[in-house]
């Protein structure tokens, strides 16, 4: 297939340049637009970002020179250039609400790391191994909304990624109720340790707004379809504790969980090795071949170690064992910016594309 046009809100930014790093050489999705705030406009990418590039490979060169556009300003020149933008700005939730929504009333899909629209009706959290079928959502969304190209698709919180995908795995079970606390990487506020000294050596108890998303966002995520809207879930109950820790990259997170029906360990083992991912058949370029990995060895997963699983888009788990007041215990981990954040994105737009929600733009 050609490759489309892709444009990036927000490119300056930790999420931003991530989206960069992991579309150089994609092929499907080439890289033409970076926008930011009228402080980075105008500049080349590579001055725009300077000293603050954080990701370990260079700034790919298709995009060093790129001019960076403003967001809002050159919406209608943008707008022309591009195929889909990935959004990952940081700014108040009205401001990017506004912003998504006049992209893709201009024709342009919209594919959000962003909080922003995940509570939107018509605006599906996409989850592409677990609820694919959401996609459908936005032919609701198009026909309300008057818009034949555009649309909004936006992914869910980060910190919930290796927990959610687990307990999908194990729902013959009947998961009930689910403690989660989530240890949470500086990179997940977009920060380092060269920008965020405070961090170092430190733990920070909690992170605003960070709990309500880890206990709402699977019940969106596990609701069905129906005419036209998303029926949340209402089980399992999930209880979450959101705290910051000295560490990169990667969000851990220890889970308690009791089942309806309690299985055994083997059992949880066979079903997480194999879950049924419904992106096996789809040769999607970002997807996972296994996308949740079990760890024998009683000291893993480790953050520094498996983070970067199945190229940082697979899930990782460990330390299974029986808790005397739920029913199972275990730890899990994702890679909050790779799978929590744009590499999600990345591999929702394309299921987006195999679905023909996403097609080239060009007249």
């Amino acid at each position: 297939m050609t490759a489309l046009r892709v444009g990036i809100l927000g490119a300056t930014g930790m999420v931003g340049q991530r989206f960069i790093s992991l579309l150089a050489g994609h092929p499907w999705f080439t890289v033409t637009v970076v926008a930011a705030s009228p402080r980075s406009a105008g500049k080349a990418y590579s001055e725009a970002v300077a000293e603050r590039w954080a990701m370990t490979t260079a700034i790919p060169n298709n995009v060093a020179s790129l001019v960076v556009r403003e967001v809002t300003s050159d919406l209608s020149s943008i707008a022309q250039e591009v195929d889909l933008v990935f959004c990952a700005l940081d700014m108040e939730k009205q401001e990017i609400q506004d912003i998504e929504i006049a992209y893709a009333a201009a024709g342009v899909p919209v594919v959000s790391n962003n909080s922003a629209h995940r509570w939107t009706a018509d605006v599906p959290i996409l989850m592409p191994e677990i609820n694919p079928d959401h996609a459908a959502l936005i032919d609701q969304q198009r026909a309300s909304r008057g818009w034949t190209t555009g649309l909004i698709a936006v992914k869910p919180n980060c910190s919930i990624q290796s927990y959610t995908s687990i307990l999908t795995a194990l729902q013959e079970y009947e998961p009930e109720k689910v403690a989660v606390t989530s240890m949470q990487a500086i990179s997940g506020a977009g920060k380092t340790f060269e920008t965020w000294p405070e961090m170092i050596d430190n733990v920070i108890p909690l992170i605003g707004g960070e709990e309500d998303k880890s206990e709402r966002e699977p019940m969106k995520i596990w609701g069905t379809l129906q005419d036209g809207a998303i029926a949340l879930a209402n089980i399992p109950h999930i209880n979450a504790t959101c705290i910051r820790v000295p560490v990169t990259d990667g969000h851990m997170a220890a889970v308690s969980v009791k089942f309806a029906r309690k299985p055994s360990a083997e059992e949880i083992i066979a079903k997480v090795q194999s879950y049924a991912n419904p992106l096996a058949e789809l040769g999607l370029p970002s997807a996972p071949e296994q996308l949740i990995t079990y760890f024998e060895e009683p000291d893993r997963p480790q953050t520094r170690l498996d983070r970067d699983n199945e190229n940082g888009m697979g899930i990782t788990m460990g330390r299974l064992r029986e808790d005397p007041h739920f029913d199972w215990q275990f730890v899990a981990l994702a890679h909050n910016t790779v799978r929590g954040a744009a590499g999600g994105a990345i591999l929702m737009a394309e299921l987006l594309v195999q679905k023909g929600y996403i097609k080239s733009l060009k007249s």
